[in-house]
């Protein structure tokens, strides 16, 4: 996959489902898409699909529910369908496939497993179906239309500064600082991408010893975590401490995400250390706290509710036929093809900015206020 340089802009317009994208230096322009059945336009009243995975990530949660109210108010009628929280991707294949035959228009799909769901997406393609990866591109398939997300790699961008700077805000001592590093699940595409992100912040502080990573484990295959889970973000942390932090201190740990940022803190603080500097993503409730409270560094905000949205306005602009919008037609290659992608800008949070970052977020600025 290739790295993203620059970071797409996103306007959120007043009306509900009207984001409006600016040209980005990636994609040369707003307007794009690929030649589907669905450019000719469809029904009014048409059955949308959207298969999302497991309930894991309150994120997750957030957008079923958004897509069902969202994709009803504009007049469609909305199947989606959830995963279960086992990491086989069988079910998710059962649903697509069920969409299809049950004739929906446009399929937006959260994958289970990205390398995995080329057969559904193409049987979709072939009923004339437009695809859209949500979140998480569909991998090694021409049948994938377009992707919207947030731009994944300024999010590891992102999630490295901040513990560069939590790092020399906390650590209580000059460099080097002690770290660690942890990734994603290896069956999420995203996941190299965020790495790989981050990395291009760390790499030059580890080569140059501002940076130590006391296990030695700096390649993303040794730092993943199995499906997402706390639990394999906690056994992992624990296996560190015990291997490597018997008399070393531990200054900061690059996490994902919040689910594994509070499973890492839970391990270190269980082994009686200080908590070290720590990063996240998804401003989850426990996280947002956390953060409040001075325990987790950072997180990202990366709005469920501006990311579904977008995608409604992609599946309007499908129905009647018009061009989609699009802000990046050179990044996103999976494979087989660059796929068409709308990137939203991702906010780092920490608990200086968080007022600011969640100022449009009624729920998590009114967590923020009440630790001020």
């Amino acid at each position: 996959m290739k790295k993203i340089i620059v970071t797409a802009t996103a306007l959120v317009a007043a009306a509900a489902f009207t984001l409006t994208g600016c040209s980005s230096e990636r994609g040369g322009g707003t307007d794009g898409g690929t030649d589907t059945a669905a450019t000719k336009g469809f029904a009014a009243d048409a059955t949308i699909g959207v298969a999302l995975p497991d309930k894991t990530s309150e994120n997750w949660v957030l957008a079923g529910q958004l897509f069902t109210d969202g994709l009803e108010k504009a007049g469609f009628k909305a199947d989606v369908q959830y995963a279960p929280a086992s990491n086989t991707v069988a079910e998710q294949q059962n649903q697509i496939q069920a969409m299809v035959t049950g004739g929906a228009k446009v399929i937006i799909i959260g994958a289970k497993d990205g390398k995995q769901l080329a057969t559904q997406v193409e049987a979709a393609r072939d009923a004339g179906v437009t695809v859209i990866a949500y979140d998480r591109l569909i991998e090694n398939t021409e049948a994938v239309d377009y992707y919207v997300a947030f731009d994944n790699f300024k999010v590891g961008e992102l999630q490295g500064q901040a513990l560069l700077d939590g790092l020399a805000e906390r650590a209580g001592h000059a460099a080097p600082y002690n770290i660690e590093l942890f990734s994603g699940s290896p069956d999420d595409a995203n996941s190299k991408v965020f790495f790989d992100g981050a990395m291009s912040v760390l790499q030059p502080k580890i080569d140059d010893g501002t940076l130590k990573v006391v296990s030695g484990q700096t390649e993303i295959a040794q730092t993943a975590t199995e499906g997402w889970k706390a639990e394999n973000a906690q056994r992992r942390m624990d296996s560190l401490l015990t291997a490597s932090y018997g008399s070393e201190a531990l200054d900061g740990v690059l996490s994902p995400n919040d689910t594994l940022a509070r499973a890492i803190l839970t391990s270190v603080t269980g082994a009686g250390k200080p908590a070290p500097v720590v990063t996240g993503q998804d401003s989850e409730v426990e996280s947002v706290k956390s953060i409040m409270e001075g325990v987790q560094y950072s997180t990202i905000n990366k709005d469920t509710t501006l990311l579904v949205e977008q995608s409604i306005k992609m599946v309007g602009q499908l129905q009647k036929g018009d061009k989609v919008d699009v802000n990046d037609e050179k990044s996103y290659d999976n494979g087989v093809k660059i796929v068409p992608a709308y990137l939203l800008d991702p906010v780092i949070v920490t608990k200086e900015n968080a007022a600011e970052a969640y100022a449009n977020v009624p729920s998590l600025l009114e967590i923020v206020k009440s630790y001020q």
